[in-house]
């Protein structure tokens, strides 16, 4: 195969892929290996009738494009590392005149990405950005250990928003009881919002064995179309009422919950954390300000279809998210009655600002030559095994060669962000 740059237009490369009669007439016996029990010939068993009595019965060409397609996917791969093209969509191909013993040419078209005449990159000014640790700041994580660590008590008196109420409960439109609407032992914490609106208010006040009607209108958009709109009556028993119960916060909390002997040893661990917890927090504003400010400097035209990629993996994203919390994407849209085609559309800016900074980020690392050495990759690498619990040659062989690529990516990537940053200005 003989590659040969044509021509650059815009975003769009053409280049050819030329293949010599010897190359053609290979792959086609190769075809005509894989392919010959597809056609049955009389007087041959299946997959034994010689290759000239198929094209006889078929047509010259039966193999042709078989070969094609199997010397386009060994060699496109190839024609593109030695011409140094990445596209970015599928290739658009068309073919010389294609005759027996003779080789032909492939007419390759392909988007790439748009080359940027980075500028401004460095030297930029950006705010300094400070966070200071107060002693407010660590009685809060104080407390959320407090509230991590508390746990339900029973109680005789009436239930208070926080409680949490164990109910039975039967729901009835007018004198119909409907489906859906009953339970048992249901645990319903008061003020969690987690019950149709208005419920949970007025369970406010109810003690261990009390009956109660409760009142609500079902909202518009209830996933039970028959419900929508309806008013309802949930002849409610409450069966008990618990208490969270929060631990004194003392030194033996802080030995429950830690490796610590005293709370203040607790606390200076806490302060620690904390501390850098607010560096980072810091320095992540300061770079997110140094890519803004490298951002808003340059002017990128960006390919409708690097946009649509980025859209097309913004929704698998949002599917899986909702996939984890047990939702359907379809029925996450029919609950919502929204179209999604329009919700691809809202998120339309939000991946063309995801792409143009991914460009602007490649830019800075063509301009320095950053790279990925091998040493770095392996760093990588067994930081991530250590992360999913694998040896790194396993993770390696996961991973493949197309992830790995990702891999070293993602290096040359920071080494861009992290050079922009240190050689900002910080303006006090």
């Amino acid at each position: 195969m003989k590659a040969t740059f044509v021509s650059k237009e815009n975003n769009d490369v053409t280049f050819e892929m030329g293949f010599d009669a010897e190359e053609f007439e290979n792959a086609q016996i190769e075809a005509y290996k894989k392919t010959k029990d597809r056609y049955p010939v009389d007087g041959f068993r299946k997959g034994k009738a010689p290759r000239k009595i198929i094209e006889q019965r078929y047509g010259a060409e039966i193999f042709m494009e078989d070969a094609i397609e199997d010397l386009l996917q060994a060699d496109y791969p190839k024609a593109l590392a030695e011409l140094d093209i990445e596209p970015i969509d599928r290739p658009r191909v068309e073919f010389s005149k294609l005759n027996k013993g003779e080789g032909f040419q492939a007419t390759v078209k392909v988007t790439v990405p748009p080359e940027i005449e980075i500028k401004d990159y460095t030297g930029v000014k950006i705010k300094d950005v400070k966070y200071d640790v107060t002693d407010e700041d660590i009685e809060r994580e104080l407390e959320t250990a407090q509230t991590r660590n508390s746990r339900l008590v029973d109680t005789d008196e009436t239930a208070e928003t926080g409680d949490t109420v164990n109910i039975d409960y039967e729901g009835f439109l007018g004198e119909t009881q409907f489906d859906g609407g009953t339970a048992k032992g249901q645990n319903l914490k008061l003020g969690s919002e987690t019950f149709i609106p208005g419920f949970e208010q007025q369970l406010i006040g109810v003690k261990q064995g009390d009956k109660t009607d409760v009142k609500v209108t079902f909202p518009e958009n209830y996933p039970a179309e028959e419900l929508r709109g309806k008013e309802a009556v949930f002849h409610v028993t409450v069966n008990g009422v618990k208490r969270e119960e929060k631990p004194e916060i003392n030194d033996e909390f802080a030995q429950d919950i830690s490796e610590f002997e005293s709370l203040d040893e607790l606390k200076t661990d806490i302060e620690k954390r904390l501390k850098e917890a607010a560096v980072e927090r810091a320095e992540t504003e300061k770079k997110n300000a140094v890519l803004e400010a490298v951002y808003e400097a340059n002017e990128v035209d960006v390919p409708d279809i690097m946009i649509e990629d980025q859209i097309d993996a913004m929704m698998d994203e949002f599917a899986h998210s909702l996939q984890q919390q047990g939702i359907d994407v379809q029925q996450y849209f029919k609950y919502l009655n929204q179209d999604p085609a329009t919700f691809r559309e809202t998120l339309r800016p939000d991946a063309l600002r995801r792409v143009k900074m991914k460009l602007i980020i490649k830019a800075v690392v063509a301009a320095e030559g950053f790279d990925a050495g091998d040493e770095e990759v392996e760093r990588e690498l067994a930081q991530m095994a250590e992360q999913y619990k694998l040896e790194p040659d396993k993770l390696k062989e996961l991973l493949g060669e197309s992830q790995l690529s990702l891999v070293k990516e993602d290096i040359r990537n920071r080494k861009a962000v992290d050079y922009m940053f240190e050689t900002a200005v910080i303006e006090g």
